[in-house]
């Protein structure tokens, strides 16, 4: 019964994500390309009515992904929040009246089936339920190390490398985003209103806000085909990577069931890339350098909005 409401959860979670990711690309999408990488950026976009509601979805769906937290482990859940583009792409394509062509029924196949997999091969896990602050401090030596190196190479690369070099450092902090609010369940459910008092919830703020800011401007400096599947790919198995180090929580239970495991992974993977690619994806662009409106990312705009 857990099982099976943490994985509805976490199907709603990334229900919620999915639209909210789409809303907040086609907004940040129209902001001045020189804001990219800059706190003024997220500054412009909270006077965006359209963005702040989505916004405040995204939040929520993070709130539901905690409930799914309580229900099941990491590696449980986040491969199944992973799944936003199933719901990202009928709503453009409802948005638009378009309908979903083959390849979108593929990939969508592809990603249902590879999590499926995963999924049904995953044994029974509950791990730690708060993991100690000396258990961290690998995963926030790699995340930072991850950030630091990759920030200024973002600064000088091409607008299409700029933009997955931002989507992987948005990946890399939500899940850690995701690991912490583990904890901070795990947290509650044993120390109750006492949670204020431990260093966890102000971490998740902080790491929350560099996630943002990097989430953003990667769907602001170029096409969501590129920023979105990156961090569907790059942000699960980060977080199964850390319930299963950090949380102690099994994969598998033999090498077998392991390899069965990392081939429905790699199967959802190829099916998000193939839903990344999709022409519904293609023509949400973003603006031009300048300040100018671009029409056809005004014409997305409308569209999905």
């Amino acid at each position: 019964m857990r099982t099976a409401l943490s994985v509805l959860f976490a199907l709603m979670a990334a229900a919620m994500f999915g639209v909210a990711s789409v809303l907040q690309h086609a907004v940040a999408g129209t902001t001045p390309a020189a804001q990219n990488l800059r706190l003024r950026l997220l500054w412009q976009l909270l006077h965006r009515p359209r963005w702040v509601a989505a916004f405040g979805l995204s939040t929520l769906s993070f709130g539901v992904q905690a409930i799914a937290l309580y229900f099941g482990p990491l590696v449980l859940v986040q491969p199944v929040a992973a799944t936003d583009l199933l719901f990202a792409i009928p709503l453009i394509a409802y948005r638009r009246r378009q309908r979903l062509r083959l390849g979108d029924w593929l990939g969508g196949s592809l990603v249902a089936g590879g999590v499926s997999v995963f999924l049904m091969l995953a044994p029974p896990s509950t791990g730690r339920a708060v993991p100690g602050t000396i258990d961290w401090l690998p995963v926030f030596l790699a995340v930072g190390a991850v950030v630091v190196i990759a920030t200024p190479v973002a600064l000088r690369a091409k607008p299409t490398l700029r933009t997955g070099l931002l989507a992987a450092m948005a990946a890399s902090l939500f899940a850690v985003v995701d690991s912490l609010t583990k904890s901070i369940v795990g947290l509650v459910a044993n120390n109750g209103t006492s949670i204020l008092l431990h260093w966890e919830p102000y971490v998740l703020c902080g790491v929350a806000i560099c996630g943002l800011f990097f989430g953003q401007s990667a769907f602001q400096s170029g096409a969501i085909l590129i920023s979105l599947p990156i961090i569907d790919t790059i942000e699960p198995i980060g977080a199964v990577l850390i319930g299963a180090t950090v949380f102690a929580e099994h994969i598998a239970s033999s090498p077998v069931v392991l390899a069965c495991q990392i081939l429905g992974g790699a199967v959802a993977v190829a099916g998000i890339v193939v839903l990344g690619r999709s022409p519904l994806m293609v023509t949400l662009r973003t603006r031009p350098k300048d300040s100018s409106a671009d029409s056809d990312q005004e014409q997305a705009t409308r569209g999905i909005g």
